[in-house]
């Protein structure tokens, strides 16, 4: 499992800015927090541009030092991921059934295009068929596409609720559409990085509360919520979400006290 720069940065406000901290963040906090989880300062600065371009971070000056604080739009991105974070039953579909959705976008718009998948995938999507996606459950699609529709030209995107017909088993469909022993090995190497990661061995906990919710995210897109009638009777996400509560609680209160020596 890799771990990019942007997804820890994504994780750090996530957990400790978005709704919590209202005030703008000095680069040294940042480089601070993200040279505990081995990241290079380069590194640090090169993604904090990027995510200013995209439209998730705005600069401020504060004294000599350049600071950063969440757009609107990085809010609600990160209040998504929020939800998904500390959700009750991540890996349970919400209601029955299927959703399917089609949607054709014009050649020359490839970035709105890359958008609309990302958003589908993280919705636990994936391609059935030539253009045709397919989700557990009831998904919220006007929410899950939120930041996207008003950007897509109209009547881009068609939707259907689905349900299994008797005869027409969904195992095989399942099994085509998603790479289930793919996401089994997700969970397993969640669990071998994580079961033996203790907050006694911990000398910078703030790091770990943020790799520990960044490998959560990444965890989380990777497991669509399928139905557990369609995984193996030894499925391992129960194991995954109880060590996650386990190790997210340990590193709580350390972290929190770190957060506020570093912003203090």
């Amino acid at each position: 499992m890799v771990r990019k720069p942007r997804q820890l940065l994504l994780a750090f406000f996530g957990e400790y800015v978005c709704d919590r901290y209202f005030q703008p963040l000095r680069t040294s906090v940042l480089l601070t927090v993200l040279e505990g989880a081995g990241v290079a300062a380069s590194a640090v600065r090169t993604n904090l541009d990027r995510m200013v371009h995209s439209g998730l971070l705005e600069r401020r000056r504060l004294g000599r030092e350049i600071a950063f604080e969440l757009t609107p739009h990085g809010i609600e991105v990160l209040r998504e991921a929020s939800r998904r974070v500390n959700g009750p039953a991540p890996f349970e579909p919400k209601g029955a059934g299927w959703t399917l959705v089609t949607f054709s976008v014009p050649e020359h718009m490839r970035t709105l295009r890359h958008r609309l998948r990302a958003a589908l995938t993280w919705s636990g999507f994936a391609l059935v068929r030539d253009g045709l996606w397919i989700a557990p459950g009831e998904v919220d699609l006007a929410a899950a596409l939120d930041a996207i529709i008003p950007d897509l030209p109209p009547g881009s995107v068609n939707a259907f609720a689905a349900s299994e017909l008797a005869g027409f088993p969904m195992d095989e469909a399942v099994r085509a559409a998603w790479d289930v022993e793919g996401i089994r090995r997700a969970h397993e190497e969640f669990a071998a990085r994580w079961e033996s990661h203790g907050e006694a061995e911990e000398p910078y906990p703030l790091s770990a509360r943020v790799l520990l919710v960044a490998d959560w995210l990444a965890l989380l897109r990777a497991d669509p919520r399928l139905p557990r009638q369609y995984m193996d009777s030894d499925w391992p996400s129960d194991r995954s979400f109880e060590l996650f509560q386990r190790r997210h609680r340990e590193f709580a209160f350390p972290a929190v006290r770190e957060f506020a020596n570093l912003v203090g």
